[in-house]
């Protein structure tokens, strides 16, 4: 049985990094795209989990649907766990990808320990309730530069044994990544309510 799930992020890039990754499941996805009324959860609370589960809680109740939903922070060691939940505005409200970068690898200059990791939480929640959260996490470093022209975000200066996300195709990514560590937790609980 095909099931509906919607994936509660405005975000293009993640959005297509989660539908490959829950591509192997019968799912009927809808984006937030389809639903015109809906406004952006603000991010206001404390940690990602909290964070992924009013996503998830509110595109589901607005929706009607079993809703997934994510949020992701880099931690880095040397920057007392910055950018952490603010990793998407580290450098501003508006600001891009590539001013986030900068500003990280600007206030790493000098800096020789680059440990680092990131973590994604993610929620499901039916529209009375949330269903389950997941982690994932993965360790890895600050490149001293940007390298690689693949992903988004901060990919192109965080390293897993030596070769940057950006430096990875899709695959190679979503074999090993935060998201994707979160998302295969979540995956037997998807597929009973699929099955269900």
């Amino acid at each position: 049985m095909i099931r509906d799930i919607l994936i509660a992020t405005h975000n293009p890039d993640k959005l297509k990094e989660l539908e490959e990754l829950v591509n192997p499941l019968k799912l009927r996805l809808h984006f937030l795209r389809e639903l015109p009324g809906f406004y952006p959860t603000e991010e206001d609370q404390e940690t990602l989990q909290k964070n992924a589960m009013k996503k998830a809680l509110e595109a589901a109740k607005y929706s009607g649907l079993i809703t997934l939903a994510d949020d992701t922070g880099l931690f880095i060691e040397a920057l007392n766990g910055a950018p952490g939940i603010m990793s998407a505005r580290f450098a501003g409200n508006s600001c891009s990808y590539s001013d986030n970068r900068q500003k990280v690898l600007r206030l790493l200059q000098n800096i020789q320990i680059r440990k680092a990791y990131f973590k994604t939480a993610v929620a499901l929640s039916a529209p009375d309730g949330i269903i389950a959260v997941t982690e994932g996490r993965l360790e890895g470093e600050i490149t001293t530069e940007e390298r690689g022209n693949n992903g988004f975000g901060y990919d192109s200066i965080f390293a897993v044994n030596g070769k940057t996300y950006a430096e990875m195709n899709a695959d190679e990514k979503n074999h090993l990544s935060h998201r994707a560590l979160a998302i295969k937790s979540i995956i037997p609980i998807l597929q009973k309510i699929i099955n269900n």
